[in-house]
């Protein structure tokens, strides 16, 4: 069996080689499906990309081709549809080595011109605007703005007010070329005007638009696992979408998706869920997976409304139990038991040493390409984010990690670890991580958020059920409050995360302008009354140097004039005493030798006084002094021929000086 089993994986990996050489395809992913669309059957795979004249290969192309096997029912029906059934091979011919037909395989079809030259692939599109359908065929080499050229044309609405919706990878631009989208053969589409206001026979555009903004509640019960998942989506989300999904979920490739539940409307996995036709607010559906390609029976009657498999196109993935690897080990979703540890320890006295185990879990997981987070209580991330200047304030992002939730590995590998999201949270968010899957730090936890935020977000914590995990909050600081913004679940994808996190921070943003715009204002009304505070101090300073001085200079001159007044009670005082010491004036007619001196001082009085002729010259400089002119400050003076009296021996008699009998001296102050 074995042996058996390794000649058919060679057997189909040559049929892959060249199909991927006769059609060009290089997706492998894309090869493998559409061969399993055909159950392996090469030319049934190459018709079926290939557009022929005829609709299959030359009769001699099919019996080289049959050289892989007999054709199954599928190949049956699909030869009957082609018009021609592919020869049954001999038992010589399928135990000839399959290498050798399949190496003169694409040759044999350049050489012989089995093959007509390859046309190009037709898109079908089926177009819906308002209560108006347009079916629509064009080459996959032609751009999403000649769809709408023709739209313009058939529909009468300006291509520029015109959104065409519903492509399988978002938004697209005119430039687009269909080629690049990867997009299965149907299509369906949709168009919105905004600009343009409908009518009242618009109404039923006006309802699908409605729709589209709704939010279905799918519930899906996987049969094998026997579990029900409860999953929310936009009515903008397509089928496509939701099965991928699913896959994340229950680790079943889409094309091995096996539903139940889908109406019949429900034909193409380009439909939205708007116009699938499934219920609203809720709709039930089943998923298992179905059985291989080479045990799989055709389909009942009873079991006509099972939706089997996605357009192959959509699938990203390859079913990896084909190679031998667990779809859990594709995903990430490996047993518990394999863990090495939590990622956080139970009971942890310090949040930062959980913190740090919970990093370094996490980067032994899934990489070190993740959100940097925050090391620290929670109360410090929030004071980090929400306390500092208004221009450097952020959004607070609080990551809370389930390891019991089946999205929580998909969640952290897919979206907390692409690119684009770590770059943007890394900018413009502080990020606090905490994992709730042990109940002792899910109540801690709780506590934390009931300080910070309030009973609100407590009790919205609370209520969220472990499948619904990870969670991912985004929390705004506020004047008064802290505000949750948004509460992001696991079941999301890159593009939805990311919009949701833009969205946050428009909202952010325009509170930050608001704040930044008050903490101008309110720095500017410091400023001024800092600036008038320091004005009047020094004023203030000014006018008490001003006093001091003042008060200094009034100081200085009351001492000055106590030191004048001193000074003129100590002149008075010598001169009384030199005044009382002064021999007495002698008579004329006394008999002895009588010297008259005549002083004229600087006022231009005159002293007169007579003295004896044996008097000392001391006695003339004092009697000047007693009349104010000490001999300090004053010279004597006599006329002619000028003399210094004062520079004369004080000791010599008026005769030895020559003041006799009479002399007019006058004083002059010293320089």
């Amino acid at each position: 069996m074995a042996s058996e089993s390794g000649e058919s994986n060679m057997d189909r990996e040559m049929i892959l080689a060249d199909f991927q050489a006769c059609t060009g395809i290089d997706n492998i992913a894309e090869a493998i499906t559409l061969l399993e669309l055909n159950n392996w059957d090469l030319v049934a795979a190459i018709n079926g990309v290939i557009p022929q004249e005829n609709g299959i290969l030359q009769s001699n192309f099919s019996n080289e081709a049959s050289m892989y096997g007999p054709p199954s029912q599928s190949e049956a029906a699909d030869a009957a549809a082609g018009g021609a059934v592919p020869p049954p091979s001999s038992s010589s011919s399928s135990s000839s080595p399959p290498s050798s037909s399949a190496s003169a395989f694409c040759p044999s079809i350049s050489s012989s011109r089995h093959i007509v030259e390859r046309q190009p692939r037709m898109l079908n599109f089926r177009v819906e605007y308002r209560q108006r359908s347009v079916e629509l065929v064009l080459e996959e080499g032609s751009t999403v703005g000649e769809i709408k050229q023709i739209l313009e044309t058939e529909l009468g609405v300006p291509e520029s007010k015109m959104q065409l919706k519903g492509w399988k990878s978002g938004d697209v631009s005119d430039s687009t070329v269909l080629r690049s989208l990867h997009l299965p053969r149907n299509n369906s589409l949709y168009v919105l005007t905004p600009e343009i206001a409908a009518t009242a026979s618009t109404s039923k555009n006006s309802a699908l638009q409605e729709s589209l903004n709704q939010n279905f509640l799918l519930v899906i019960s996987h049969r094998e696992a026997q579990r029900d998942y409860s999953l929310n989506f936009p009515g903008s989300r397509t089928i496509q979408e939701v099965k991928r999904n699913i896959s994340d979920l229950t680790n079943i490739p889409v094309r091995h998706q096996q539903w139940e539940g889908w109406p019949a409307s429900a034909s193409d996995d380009s439909m939205t869920l708007a116009v699938s036709g499934i219920s609203y607010p809720c709709h039930h559906l089943s998923v298992c997976r179905r059985s291989s390609p080479a045990n799989s029976q055709e389909p009942t009657e009873e079991c006509a409304d099972v939706h089997m498999v996605s357009d192959s196109e959509g699938d990203d993935f390859e079913d990896a139990s084909e190679f031998g690897v667990d779809d859990s080990e594709m995903f990430g979703m490996g047993s518990s038991t394999c863990r090495k540890s939590p990622m956080m320890p139970e009971n942890s006295e310090n949040e930062a040493d959980a913190l740090l185990h919970f990093t370094a879990e996490f980067s032994s997981r899934y990489g070190e390409a993740h959100p940097m987070f925050f090391i620290g209580s929670l109360e410090a991330a929030a004071q980090e984010a929400f306390y500092g200047k208004a221009r450097d304030r952020k959004l607070l992002a609080i990551y809370l990690h389930n390891d019991d939730s089946v999205l929580s590995n998909v969640f952290c590998s897919q979206m907390m670890c692409a690119d684009s999201i770590v770059s943007y949270l890394s900018q413009n968010f502080i990020t606090w991580a905490w994992d709730v899957t042990k109940e002792a730090n899910k109540a801690r936890l709780l506590t934390m958020c009931t300080r910070h935020f309030g009973s609100v977000v407590t009790q919205t914590v609370r209520t969220y059920k472990t499948d619904q995990f990870p969670l991912l909050l985004i929390v705004m600081g506020k004047r008064t409050s802290n505000e949750v913004l948004n509460v992001i679940q696991g079941n999301t994808t890159v593009d939805e995360l990311m919009m949701r996190l833009m969205g946050a921070m428009e909202i952010f943003t325009a509170q930050q302008q608001e704040d930044i715009k008050d903490e101008d204002e309110r720095e500017a009304r410091e400023t001024v009354k800092r600036e008038q505070d320091e004005a009047y101090r020094l004023s203030l300073e000014a006018d008490r140097k001003k006093r001091e001085a003042q008060e200094k200079e009034e100081a200085e001159l009351v001492r000055l004039e106590q030191m004048r007044k001193e000074q003129e009670e100590e002149k008075e005082a010598i001169r009384l005493s030199l005044e009382q010491a002064l021999p007495p004036e002698p008579e004329e007619d006394s008999g002895e030798q009588i010297s008259k001196l005549r002083i004229r001082t600087p006022s231009g009085e005159f002293l007169e006084r007579r003295f004896l002729g044996s008097c000392k010259l001391q006695v003339l400089f004092d009697f000047v002094a007693s009349k104010g002119y000490p001999f300090e400050e004053f010279k004597l003076l006599t006329t002619f021929p000028r003399r210094n009296i004062t520079q004369l021996d004080p000791g010599s008699t008026l005769l030895e000086a020559k003041l006799f009998p009479q002399e007019t001296l006058f004083l002059e102050a010293k320089e």
